[in-house]
């Protein structure tokens, strides 16, 4: 394989691939870059096994097809540093050179054969959707997901597709994030699948376009994401996600509708006085406004007042952590959020319309 490659668009394949690269395990080709040249584009593939990511760049000038299996932290280090505005690499055997204008690195690789098969993307998929849209749909649920659970299918993010939507839903147990946006095409017949939240992470680095599709496939126990220039692909987390529309409520009488960037800011301040011990922010609703309030051992209170845009509904006040508020009220769109309440102990929602839903529990406000 011999190919002049643009350095710049090397480095940001090598950034993209890198997070399936294991940095520790007693498999070596795990930690390594397979680098394909053909077809007017040099290809490169990482895997952990779990998670697989392809990437194609068309700005390379191939001299020779071919193949090498090329260790990725060091081979990413050298393109980093170097100053070339384009790079030479040439195998010779397992032997990978990297040349620039004054630089020659020879890096010893491991045979092509033993890298792992990865999953191709084949036939058509289970349905498509905008790449910003699908960036919007993970951006507004991933961070609700569990952490170190035992219950291991909350630990990824639900997707389902229906018809001509996709339904994204995570959950940690505390609190529910659910978006929902429009795809197309493929099969008529639903999809569903757990995905884990690390696969996610990783996609959403991948989805620099927002003019472009995403084709979505699901089958054998994995998923796939295919771009024009990228695949990604990933196991499913196994077991049952939990019943969501059942945890959704549907009797909230006490109806808010606020300012987003006001209440952001409301709860952002509220929270400098809250701790461990105690931090939940208290809101006291009504006709004639809102009112948080928090307070901290040892620390202090505060009180901010807020304007409602619209309140329908008795007095209610009701206790949530502010940093589940915030997280997301961060990924809202829209100028205006609807908050749902039925009572101090029972959950809110917080709305954006038809397409986004975040039920959060309450906090016992008892000091």
């Amino acid at each position: 394989m011999k190919v002049i490659c643009d350095r710049g668009a090397l480095v940001e394949a090598l950034n993209l691939v890198g997070g399936a690269v294991q940095s520790r395990t007693p498999k070596p080709v795990l930690t390594c870059v397979k680098l394909t040249a053909d077809d007017g584009a040099l290809t490169l593939v990482a895997t952990d096994l779990e998670v697989a990511i392809r990437v194609s760049s068309p700005r390379v000038e191939i001299d020779t097809a071919g193949e090498a299996l090329v260790p990725a932290d060091k081979f990413q280090q050298i393109v980093r540093e170097s100053v070339d505005p384009t790079l030479t690499l040439e195998t010779d055997g397992e032997e990978t050179h990297i040349k620039g204008q004054d630089s020659h690195f020879k890096v010893y690789g491991y045979p092509v054969g033993d890298f792992p098969a990865v999953p191709e993307f084949e036939g058509d998929g289970d349905f498509e959707i905008s790449a910003s849209q699908l960036g919007q749909l993970v951006h507004q649920t991933i961070y609700a997901t569990a952490r170190e659970n035992s219950r291991y299918a909350i630990n990824g993010v639900l997707m389902e597709r229906e018809k001509n939507k996709v339904t994204v839903v995570a959950t940690d147990g505390h609190r529910l994030a659910l978006a929902k946006g429009d795809c197309k095409g493929g099969k008529a017949a639903g999809a569903t699948a757990i995905v884990p939240t690390r696969a996610l992470q990783q996609l959403i680095k991948l989805l620099g376009d927002d003019e472009e599709t995403v084709k979505v496939k699901i089958a054998d126990n994995q998923i796939l994401f295919a771009t024009d220039t990228a695949l990604l692909s990933s196991n499913l987390v196994e077991g049952n996600f939990p019943p969501y529309k059942d945890v959704i409520p549907k009797d909230g009488d006490k109806k808010a509708t606020i300012n987003t960037t006001v209440l952001t800011s409301a709860f952002r301040r509220a929270a400098l006085l809250t701790n461990e011990e105690s931090k939940g922010v208290e809101m006291s609703f009504s006709a004639e406004g809102l009112t948080l309030t928090s307070r901290a051992p040892e620390l202090g209170e505060a009180e901010i007042n807020v304007e409602l845009a619209g309140y329908d509904g008795d007095e209610v006040t009701i206790g949530f952590n502010p940093y589940y508020m915030l997280d997301a009220l961060k990924v809202v769109p829209v100028e205006q959020v609807q908050i749902d309440m039925k009572a101090s102990n029972k959950p809110g929602v917080l709305r954006t319309g038809n397409s986004f839903l975040y039920v959060v529990m309450p906090v016992n406000l008892q000091r």
